[in-house]
């Protein structure tokens, strides 16, 4: 048995927000309340402490398979942990491609391996190019957390129809990378006074306002739901907004570095802050702070895209896009929402935990008797260094790096078990 003692749990399934003690027996909490019994037990002194339920990151890339000089399922759920996540949703475009029972079942067999909750997504399209269907029941048969073409924008708008249709039927979501090519000159930096400077062409936050305005129409008229990905431009941040004034299930996510950076970090971190979509203008940054305020935008995901030093080293135009993510998140949030009193703590977890497990139709994990023991234990205010040589991920890829940030997570538990310590 283990006993988290003197936490502060932070908890918006029950609304707790109060210091308690917290009992774990097995993979369960078995009681939740003052001045428990410390006999016979191991205990975690958590004075001081938030206790909240553990992170959930929806979207992340671990390369596995294809790609796994960058990362592998292990490593990313090692860097998961660090970052306090218990669960987190793998997206689909791997080499192969997630788009076949297969690949699908290697990716969840190899994730039940680790020690966190690996979930993995299927493809829309077949070799995830926007031409064929995905055998979307058989997918989800076969255990697909939901459908996404993540990194690929799904042109053809027939066949989108047809993938939330299905989706529909079978109760589970679509998330959408939204950049129409046509709108993008050179991928990765803004464009705008950035990218002139630079002499690159850079994307337009059109390229996501058109495709993001008409997936909401199709979400509209399916009744699917529907998650804009990495939402980048004030712009889309209205869209969506509007489109659930209108009653389409369509949601948002916002990842620390959109709600961070500007554009303005490219000049200072090179290719370290290129990413797609890219970071943009204070006033896109501050329209989706607004968004994550008035729950237009209701999940923060890292879109974790782990890439070697050597190819981060190639000049702005050949290098890929992403950061890596897990390992800063939960610390980013604090700084740049929490912390300026854009939100509250309890709504940051929400936005962290409870949201996106509802998205992806699992129930949202809680401290309280009879869930399951799947925690973070943080200092909020808490200050540690971002530093390379201690990331848990196989890439260091993050603009990040030498930061001072709050929000040191001491203890990573999922399923009753420690996974991460840091005293």
């Amino acid at each position: 048995m283990l006993l988290i003692k003197n936490g502060h749990v932070v908890d918006p399934v029950t609304g707790t927000d109060e210091v308690l003690d917290v009992l774990i027996d097995g993979k369960m909490i078995v009681k939740v309340g003052r001045d428990l019994c410390t006999d016979g037990v191991d205990v975690i002194d958590a004075t001081g402490l938030i206790v909240a339920p553990g992170l959930v990151d929806t979207h992340v890339h671990f390369r596995d398979p294809g790609f796994t000089y960058k990362e592998d399922i292990e490593t990313g759920a090692k860097a998961a942990a660090r970052g306090g996540f218990t669960t987190v949703v793998l997206m689909a475009n791997t080499k192969p491609a997630v788009d076949s029972v297969e690949t699908l079942r290697y990716c969840i067999e190899k994730g039940e391996t680790t020690p966190i909750h690996v979930l993995q997504t299927s493809t829309i399209t077949k070799d995830l190019k926007g031409k064929e269907l995905v055998d979307m029941e058989a997918m989800a048969n076969a255990g697909a957390a939901g459908f996404t073409d993540d990194g690929i924008p799904i042109m053809d708008e027939k066949i989108l129809y047809q993938a939330m249709l299905r989706a529909k039927e079978l109760d589970l979501p679509i998330a959408l990378h939204e950049e129409d090519p046509l709108f993008v000159k050179q991928a990765g930096v803004n464009m705008g006074r950035v990218s002139e400077q630079l002499g690159y062409g850079g994307a337009s936050r059109t390229a996501e306002d058109i495709m993001a305005a008409r997936d909401s129409v199709l979400a509209l008229d399916t009744g699917a739901s529907i998650c804009i990905q990495h939402i980048s431009s004030k712009n889309s941040v209205k869209i969506v907004k509007a489109f659930k004034e209108l009653g389409a299930d369509v949601h948002a996510e916002a990842t620390p570095h959109h709600f961070t950076l500007t554009e303005d970090a490219v000049l200072k971190y090179g290719t370290y802050a290129r990413m797609n979509p890219p970071v943009r203008t204070e006033e896109d940054r501050q329209a989706i702070i607004e968004g994550i305020v008035d729950g237009t935008i209701d999940m923060i995901v890292t879109d974790h895209a782990p890439h070697s030093v050597e190819e981060k080293a190639r000049p702005m135009a050949q290098a890929p896009s992403g950061i890596t993510g897990l390992e800063t998140s939960l610390a980013l949030g604090i700084k740049s929402l929490v912390q300026p009193g854009h939100i509250s703590l309890m709504k940051l977890i929400t936005l962290m935990s409870k949201n996106p497990m509802e998205f992806y139709r699992m129930k949202a994990g809680s401290i309280e008797a009879g869930s399951v023991a799947d925690i973070v234990v943080f200092g909020e205010n808490e200050e540690w260094e971002v530093k390379e040589e201690e990331f848990a991920s196989k890439a260091v890829n993050s603009p990040f790096t030498g930061w001072t940030l709050p929000g040191k997570v001491h203890y990573t538990i999922c399923g009753g078990k420690i996974v991460y310590e840091n005293k």
